[in-house]
């Protein structure tokens, strides 16, 4: 049997096998081995060769834009960057990684066009398997939808699950310190809800023998999968949603009650026409804002503070990792900085590399010679 039919036939008995406390941990087995075929399978494909997508990260953060063919990604991107990507009304149109440059209020944002996925595209079907290697490499995903087909949602998000993205969560915090003796050994919190059993069994399933454990919060068998396999990413996303000039207004009660059926507020969805440009520049600032982008203005020996090119750094960044990005002997030569804005108590307060910045601070740097 091949790892195919052994992974098809591992879906079937957790979907035949009903779930309760007497099954949970016999269902948390056979979830540990689903995934482990799963990576099995994914690495054989890679090594398998083939036309790949490689796509060199610039700018300072990246987006992929992720939906199926001809649902108007080609004709956005073109109108928000500098990409020149070919645009048509029939399907997969864009058949390699289309990368454009958004500038926006003093930063470059990478917006990648990914070929259209479709239904199927992490089993590989159309190429998928290569565009969604490209698609974890990304700092947001935005999801771009017909306003006449919503539910292509479900699957999308369906895809990206099934080649290990997860959206909108946090990595489950979970410790696993290997031991060289007395076996599996698990501390968690009242508010776990799975049984110790349970998480042994999967522990079991990836080899672990000896080990101590600590779960500090409730989290499902799925999510215990995902941090003993360790090779998940973790992103954020956003929905918009294209060809909104097309909807006549007795329509646009189902296009929001569908939304709402996915837990998804209307009032965060973006609307938007690609070929109209309507709605665009809501899209720029709500990207902004989901990519956590702060900008740090250097005040430059002798040439005052540069206010024309800011350094683009992420909500929660520090002075060090300003000077990493800075690159240079920074680093090493560091003595301390001065900042002024929000995040500083006064204007040229004198702060350490674990300094945190904030957005339009002023930040100047003073290395040993």
């Amino acid at each position: 049997m091949g790892l195919e039919e052994e992974i098809e036939d591992l879906r079937e008995e957790i979907a035949e096998t009903p779930y309760n406390k007497s099954t949970e941990a016999h269902i948390g087995r056979l979830k540990a081995k689903l995934a482990e075929k799963k990576e099995k399978l994914e690495n054989q494909s890679s090594a398998g060769g083939g036309h790949g997508y490689a796509v060199e990260k610039h700018g300072d953060a990246t987006v992929a834009l992720v939906g199926f063919p001809s649902v108007g990604k080609s004709t956005l991107i073109n109108a928000l960057t500098n990409a020149d990507s070919e645009v048509g009304s029939y399907e997969f149109t864009t058949l390699d990684v289309n990368p454009g440059m958004l500038q926006y209020r003093g930063a470059n944002i990478q917006i990648l066009d990914v070929p259209g996925l479709i239904e199927g595209a992490a089993g590989g079907r159309g190429g998928g398997k290569e565009v969604l290697s490209v698609v974890r490499t990304a700092d947001l995903v935005v999801f771009m939808l017909s306003v006449f087909e919503i539910e292509q949602y479900d699957r999308l998000r369906e895809e990206l699950y099934n080649t290990n993205i997860r959206l909108d969560t946090e990595p489950p915090n979970i410790n696993i310190r290997k031991t060289h003796k007395d076996g599996l050994g698990v501390t968690m919190s009242d508010d776990v809800s799975l049984d110790e059993d349970t998480i042994k069994q999967v522990l079991r399933e990836y080899g672990y023998v000896n080990a101590k454990v600590t779960i500090p919060h409730d989290l499902t068998i799925d999510e215990l999968v995902d941090a003993v396999m360790d090779n998940r990413e973790y992103l954020p996303s956003m929905v918009s949603v294209n060809k909104a000039d097309l909807i006549d207004k007795s329509y646009l009660p189902t296009v929001k009650e569908e939304l709402r059926e996915r837990d998804l507020d209307p009032d965060d969805v973006l609307f938007i026409s690609a070929e109209k440009g309507l709605g665009l520049d809501g899209l720029k600032e709500r990207l902004w804002e989901e990519l956590g982008v702060i900008r740090i203005y250097m005040d430059k020996p002798g040439r005052g503070v540069d206010y024309e090119e800011p350094l683009v750094l992420f909500e929660g960044d520090t002075v060090g990792d300003a000077c990493t990005k800075l690159g240079g002997e920074l680093d090493d030569r560091f003595k301390f900085a001065r900042v002024s804005g929000e995040s500083a108590k006064h204007d040229d307060q004198q702060v350490g590399k674990g300094h945190e910045l904030a957005d339009e601070d002023v930040l100047r740097i003073v290395a040993r010679k």
